[in-house]
């Protein structure tokens, strides 16, 4: 890895006071000391903005009231930000991530991307037409053994892909617990602040993503049942998907936010006509490869033969767990890499351009509202190719 000529400047929009992912964007963007924080419109409220500005230790004339002054502000200083953090809630990415770009700072955005594919469409058309570097933070694409499974595809270990299956099952939703005060359940079961999709955009875009990243497969159309089962919820928070992909595999997908005794069970199983792989994000340093007709093997995270992308994710010697934060901070890293060679006017690392982007997230809204469309109509097939002849 090419060592950095500064830390990068960092500023974020969202994650004040009391918010979870802003934390841990924060933890990830540190990590390996490529960033520092100098700046944020942290909160809608103003005050808590003011608050949570003064916790960090921003200086006080580069703590904002709004995203939109942040943007104008910081792309006139001579030490302005190099790239903004987004970790507000859904409904106001795409206008934090147009305010930035047309101030010509890059951007990293928690996903999904938007809330309508309208949006995702008019994001992918100004990120290609700035040249700015855009980076989505799907975290799990920064997991070793991920990039080792999806290393494992490209190289044919599999042969041609059969089946995918892909899972994400949570039980925190399982009751009302929007109703009781619950801050983050509250904004993810709001229709105006977390879009049209609940359990589906939250951690459903996760598996597709998941699913996507490692087999580089396109999707060609989808059948659903989406369901809400808590009572006046108003979105899903339940759904299961079949996939059909342009390459002939077929595929299937559920998320639930309301399955009692799961934590955080992301899960995926891939098939080729010559083997399979199988990981599980609850115990994230295994991944098991199962060559037709040979025994299973176990792969280690930092053990013997694995791959360069899987090797480049990892910071310490086989045997200590790493996880999601080492996930988000290999994103950050990456993404710092990118934004660094165009600094320095060089070509990033090949290892460095592994973190999803506007176009990865384009995909995902669009899987979001086919797979609403097919359960509107009673689970039929669904088209849900994205098409980009109208984005450039």
């Amino acid at each position: 890895m090419t060592a950095p000529a500064r830390r990068l400047r960092l500023g974020m929009v969202g994650g004040g006071v009391g918010a979870f992912i802003g934390a841990v964007h924060r933890m990830a963007a540190r990590l390996d000391d490529r960033y520092v924080l100098v700046a944020g419109a942290l909160s809608s409220d103003r005050e808590r903005a003011q608050v949570s500005g003064q916790r960090l230790g921003l200086a006080s004339d580069r703590i904002y009231g709004s995203f939109g002054d942040m943007a104008t502000a910081e792309a006139k200083r001579d030490d302005g930000i190099d790239a903004v953090a987004i970790v507000t809630p859904n409904h106001v990415h795409h206008a934090v991530a147009v305010a930035f770009l047309d101030a010509g700072i890059h951007v990293i955005c928690d996903k999904p991307l938007t809330t309508s594919l309208e949006q995702a469409r008019d994001l992918v058309r100004r990120v290609r037409r700035s040249g700015l570097v855009f980076g989505l933070t799907h975290n799990y694409t920064g997991y070793p053994l991920v990039r080792h499974a999806r290393a494992m595809v490209g190289d044919g270990r599999l042969g041609r892909l059969r089946l995918v299956q892909v899972e994400y099952a949570q039980d925190w939703l399982t009751t009302p617990l929007e109703a009781d005060g619950n801050k983050q359940a509250a904004w993810r079961t709001d229709p105006e602040r977390s879009g049209p999709a609940g359990c589906l955009g939250d951690i459903g875009t996760h598996a597709f993503n998941l699913a996507s990243f490692i087999t580089d497969l396109q999707l060609d159309a989808v059948a659903a049942d989406v369901t809400t089962f808590v009572e006046d919820r108003r979105v899903d928070d339940n759904c299961q998907v079949m996939l059909r992909y342009e390459s002939g595999c077929r595929g299937a997908l559920w998320a639930s936010q309301v399955a009692p005794g799961n934590e955080n069970n992301l899960r995926i199983r891939i098939y080729g006509e010559r083997g399979g792989l199988s990981w599980c994000q609850e115990n994230p340093n295994r991944l098991e490869y199962a060559p037709f007709g040979e025994p299973v093997q176990i792969l280690t995270r930092g053990g013997p033969g694995t791959s360069a992308s899987a090797n480049r994710a990892t910071r310490i010697p086989a045997g200590h767990p790493e996880g999601y934060l080492e996930g988000f901070a290999n994103l950050y890293a990456d993404l710092a890499e990118q934004i660094t060679a165009r600094l320095e006017a060089r070509s990033p690392d090949p290892e460095a351009m592994l973190v999803p982007g506007v176009e990865d997230g384009a995909r995902a809204v669009q899987f979001i509202e086919s797979t609403l469309a097919s359960s509107r109509r009673g689970g039929a097939w669904v088209d849900a190719r994205m098409r980009w002849q109208d984005d450039a």
